[in-house]
């Protein structure tokens, strides 16, 4: 007995040696960090282009974004199995998902698609849509209110895709134009116009990233160099009066005008529209919660800012947490409205809590895709695509300086394409500039950090794994690869006009001041926006 008790014991003392070396070792390797073979390689870029190469090829954007996601985790782990799983699942989806700026958000999405369905069941929704049947007689009157409406809403883009999606929807419907219209309306006065107001969550995330200069003065002076924002809002504007759309836009709208407002036959959102007839509602139950979401949402930013704290408001919107400013505004502007509702009658307590399931169920599809981006956004950082990028441009900024602008923008429309954040773009790019042209031409400071910009508000209009672009998909209730498809050429028109002006600043600023060179260029922006879409229209007239 004593013996097997010994053996028992030299046992035991075994695998606690083992144990404590496999301790040892692990600790070993967790004391030096793991840098895979292919870190900051072009390699690093080919998840995101495989994702969305997918996504317009086979039209199925979840199994598309996986298999980027997959493909990133293979190339981490040097293609090992056990790591891949770790990395795409532990990483990935977890770390993505347990993230608090993306939980933020998502609460935010789930908090307003529950007020969506509350606004429908207390009627609101379908009182606006009778009142701007009697005030909006037309097509083009629906989709310059969608605009208007999306340039008055201008503090953050995720609040303006949802808010406007949902309070245009009927009025959009009625005049039956087609959901992808729509969702490209929305998308495209979402962050273009963020990009270019001095109070908004982007002017808040890009005057950070200026270290060492007046980020704030800074962003106010590149207002007018940035291109693509500005020349986005005046291309909206003249496709609508002209009547004209080109590429798969052009089939969405015919049938629309037909009466089939999705083309396709993949409805994701169909479940979720169902007309509510309350004879109790009235436009104030529209009106109200949405002047309430704006207020509380605009109160919950500036607080995380510091504001009640005796900062001040703009300096408090500069550094501002738009998640968790807008996911207390959020739910302050929910609790407001169920109490509205209550003295109203038009919704009892209960009924406004069975909105909540329903207006969750909503959401799903862009949930799904959100986590799915920002886990394939994961995976792109883990392999180092913006270290990759960031070497690139500062190797050909020693180039002709005329062409740096136009240089810059190119570049960040393919990073803030291929890794859907406008954000990280602006994080990788503004410092290259501010490092080469800070004390030796502003200038050209300023124009490169407009370019900064225009290329990431560019490539973030683009990619279908950008979050505006799958939060302007929800709020249209549109197919997100019908949006991507039909808003990409559009995109792409603008973003060339784009390139030849940033070209033309480039030259023009070495002859005149900042002031007029911004005149001048904008003006032939504009000239060439117009007149390239007058061309296209006449190519296209009989098609």
């Amino acid at each position: 007995m004593s013996k097997k008790k010994k053996a028992l014991f030299g046992m035991l003392t075994l695998l606690g040696a083992l144990m404590l070396g496999g301790m040892t070792v692990f600790a070993a390797e967790d004391a030096v960090e793991y840098v895979p073979g292919l870190y900051a390689t072009f390699w690093s870029l080919i998840p995101p282009v495989v994702a969305i190469v997918l996504a317009l090829i086979t039209k199925e954007v979840y199994s598309s974004l996986f298999i980027g996601i997959l493909i990133g985790g293979i190339f981490y782990s040097n293609f090992q199995f056990e790591g891949t799983i770790i990395h795409v699942f532990q990483d990935g989806l977890v770390g993505s998902l347990t993230n608090s700026y993306n939980m933020g958000i998502l609460i935010f999405l789930i908090v307003l698609g529950i007020m969506v369905c509350m606004m429908n069941q207390a009627g609101g929704s379908a009182a606006f849509g009778r009142w701007a049947s009697g005030h909006i007689k037309s097509r083009v009157g629906a989709q310059l209110a969608t605009i208007l409406l999306g340039v008055l809403i201008f503090i953050d883009d995720y609040f303006n895709c949802l808010t406007v999606g949902s309070v245009m929807r009927p009025v959009t419907d009625k005049h039956n134009v087609s959901r992808a219209k729509l969702a490209y309306l929305i998308d495209s006065t979402a962050a273009p116009i963020c990009i270019i107001a001095p109070i908004s969550s982007w002017a808040a995330a890009v005057t950070g990233f200026v270290e060492g200069e007046d980020g704030f003065s800074i962003f106010l002076r590149a207002i007018p160099f940035n291109y693509y924002a500005l020349l986005t809002l005046v291309m909206m504007v003249s496709i609508v009066v002209l009547k004209m759309d080109y590429g798969l836009m052009k089939l969405h709208e015919t049938n629309a005008i037909a009466g089939d407002i999705y083309t396709t036959p993949d409805r994701p959102y169909a479940n979720a529209e169902e007309e509510i007839e309350n004879t109790k509602g009235s436009v104030i139950d529209l009106i109200f919660p949405v002047a309430s979401l704006i207020v509380c949402c605009v109160i919950g930013m500036i607080y995380t800012g510091g504001f009640f704290d005796g900062v001040g408001f703009v300096e408090a919107f500069s550094g501002s947490d738009a998640s968790v400013g807008l996911m207390i505004g959020s739910f302050f502007a929910f609790v407001i409205t169920i109490v509205f509702y209550a003295i109203r009658k038009v919704l009892n307590f209960s009924d406004c809590m069975s909105c909540v399931p329903e207006g969750f169920k909503a959401m799903v599809p862009a949930i799904l895709i959100l986590t799915f981006a920002w886990t394939l956004k994961a995976m792109t950082d883990s392999l180092g695509a913006k270290e990759f990028v960031a070497g690139v441009v500062k190797g050909a900024t020693g180039g002709l300086l005329i062409v740096i602008p136009a240089l810059i923008f190119i570049v960040g429309c393919f990073l803030a394409f291929a890794t859907g954040t406008s954000w990280g773009t602006f994080g990788i790019l503004i410092p290259i500039v501010v490092n080469v042209f800070s004390g030796t031409n502003e200038t050209m400071m300023i124009i490169s950090i407009s370019a900064c910009m225009a290329g990431a508000v560019c490539g973030d209009h683009c990619s279908p794994i950008s979050d505006t672009t799958i939060m302007a998909s929800a709020g249209a209730q549109s197919n997100h690869v019908n949006h991507v498809s039909t808003q990409l050429p559009y995109a792409v028109t603008v973003a060339v006009v784009t390139g030849v002006t940033y070209l033309l600043a480039g030259i023009v600023q070495n002859f005149v001041g900042i002031v007029m060179t911004a005149v001048i260029c904008l003006l032939a922006g504009i000239v060439m926006m117009i007149g390239t879409l007058l061309v296209i229209r006449s190519m296209t007239k009989n098609k």
